[in-house]
């Protein structure tokens, strides 16, 4: 494997990465906002989002491209689950916390 087709590869798996994380973010919103459900703890919601999400959109997308799904892709999806959870539930708050660091801040005028 060549370092373009790498680099490539490494591209596309931190796009689905993001994707993955903004979507378990938007239904986990939309889960807490519903009517008695509002008590349920965020990061189990969040786990069990991943969890759940990761693993069909891998099976889906391996399917529609119609390539052979081993064990050691599944288990590699479970632990980029876990990375999507974690961006999922802390990843806006580093992200503000370093623009904070930057310096650009609401100034008034």
């Amino acid at each position: 494997m060549n370092g373009n087709t790498m680099l490539e590869c490494v591209s596309y798996l931190l796009i689905a990465i993001g994707v993955m994380a903004f979507l378990v973010s938007t239904i986990t919103q939309v889960i807490k906002s519903w009517p008695g459900l509002s008590k349920l703890p965020t990061s189990a919601v969040v786990i069990v989002l991943s969890l759940v999400l990761c693993p069909t959109a891998f099976v889906a997308v391996m399917d529609w491209l119609k390539l052979p799904i081993t064990w050691y892709m599944i288990f590699a999806c479970i632990l980029v689950a876990f990375a999507v959870a974690l961006i999922a539930m802390d990843g806006w708050e580093r992200l503000r916390e370093i623009w904070n660091r930057t310096g650009y801040k609401n100034k008034k005028l």
